[in-house]
């Protein structure tokens, strides 16, 4: 009698004090940004091996906290990133000084120059994301299927992406303020400059710049 054989999948390994969101969260919805092409540099950056979003513990309790809070209200959340390894950053700091490549620039930022990035700061050579205290998301309406209007895309490098931006209509910045406001109550720390960015304060690892990869 033939035997078949039963391949099983290996299950995610992450460091200690790392999660996989999608585990946590059974109702999220996973857009890893940087693990495809819609991003600002229109490709995979280093370090994002497969589409995931991999948090530390101290951000993954609160999101859940979170998801439980807008779920009353009739929406899930959407992440797009939260811990982001060390050659990503590297990554988009090449990619930075590379004025020539400006695919994305109608897209992402097409109202600055892309030598301007650094000074602006739009990029960054260190970034909380890869100490493992930050979280990039929005969110999704369960009626619809679709993301709430926030007035600008992820990673739109323009003033209008300010949460209290008067650049945007009053149902948009309702919305911010839908996802904001129940990011607040579960202890995150908004940044004001991006409605979809939140921080853990205090950080979990203030002193280290993780770099494994996400697979």
């Amino acid at each position: 009698m033939n035997q078949s054989t039963v391949c099983v999948p290996k299950a995610r390994e992450l460091p200690d004090g790392f999660v996989y969101i999608d585990e946590l969260i059974d109702d999220c919805i996973i857009d890893a940004k940087y693990a495809g092409t819609d991003n600002f540099m229109g490709r995979p950056a280093d370090g994002y091996e497969q589409p995931l979003v991999v948090m530390t513990k101290e951000v993954a309790e609160r999101c859940v906290k979170a998801a439980e809070l807008v779920r009353k209200q009739g929406f899930v959340l959407k992440f797009f990133d939260a811990y982001r390894p060390q050659r990503a950053v590297d990554d988009f700091c090449r990619w930075g000084e590379d004025v020539c490549d400006a695919r994305r620039k109608p897209i992402q930022y097409p109202n600055i120059e892309k030598k301007d990035m650094f000074e602006q700061g739009y990029i960054a050579r260190r970034s909380g994301h890869t100490r493992g205290k930050a979280v990039d998301l929005t969110l999704v309406d369960v009626k619809t299927h679709q993301e709430l209007d926030m007035g600008s895309g992820f990673d739109y490098m323009d003033p209008r992406s300010w949460t209290d931006s008067e650049q945007v209509t009053p149902e948009q910045r309702q919305n911010r303020y839908i996802l904001r406001d129940a990011m607040l109550a579960v202890g995150f720390v908004p940044y004001e400059r991006e409605w979809w960015h939140f921080s853990v304060e205090p950080e979990p690892y203030p002193d280290t710049y993780f770099d494994f990869p996400i697979k």
